[in-house]
């Protein structure tokens, strides 16, 4: 599962509050030439790499997707992703609509995109500046980010506005659990019907 949306709009908190209710939801940890900010760990909130070994990472085929993002790279190792479904476990996203663009091509069948709106520019606005960490010229550089990457939400098949967290969090969990219980995500549904059907 993807969440995107843009700087500001609440992806994270929507993120943690889900890992945080479902246990069997793995995060995909990106890898980003970004030094680390005060209290993130290496390998807990991203991978750490210089751009040499993160251009080589991609050159290696090493990630699933990759994007530049304010002059910073960011990506998805490939490998941690597939030992976690191959394990049985889901695995959650925090990434932009590049690499939701990237890993659909990749993994078509079984991705799901969700997409967060904020409730108005003005009000991502106010949210962006309370954060008091960013000058006046990142918050109009990440303004004019966030409606590039608003304009992108008709890719994604749910599109949620985020005025409510706890609300928005109860409906990603909703699609969530309908992914699951789709047909093609239940291998060992034929088995068991069969085994309905057969008097079982």
């Amino acid at each position: 599962m993807v969440v995107a949306a843009a700087s500001g709009v609440g992806k994270s908190s929507v993120s943690r509050a889900l890992l945080e209710s479902e246990p069997e939801l793995a995060l995909s940890v990106s890898a980003t030439t970004r030094a680390p900010r005060p209290g993130e760990v290496d390998g807990v909130h991203y991978h750490f790499r210089s751009m040499e070994q993160f251009l080589a990472m991609v050159a290696a085929g090493e990630m699933l997707e990759h994007a530049e993002v304010f002059g910073r790279r960011y990506g998805t190792p490939r490998g941690p992703v597939e030992a976690a479904l191959a394990s049985g476990r889901d695995v959650l996203f925090d990434i932009d609509w590049q690499g939701f663009r990237q890993v659909k091509q990749k993994l078509p069948a079984d991705l799901v995109g969700v997409f967060l709106l904020p409730p108005g520019l003005a009000e991502l606005e106010r949210r962006l500046r309370g954060r008091g960490t960013d000058s006046e010229a990142e918050v109009a550089k990440r303004m004019a980010a966030a409606r590039d990457e608003i304009s992108h939400w008709d890719e994604f098949d749910h599109v949620l506005v985020n005025d409510d967290l706890a609300a928005t969090v109860e409906q990603v969990r909703a699609i969530l659990h309908a992914a699951r219980s789709t047909r093609a995500r239940q291998p060992a549904l034929a088995g068991f019907v069969a085994g309905l059907l057969a008097g079982g």
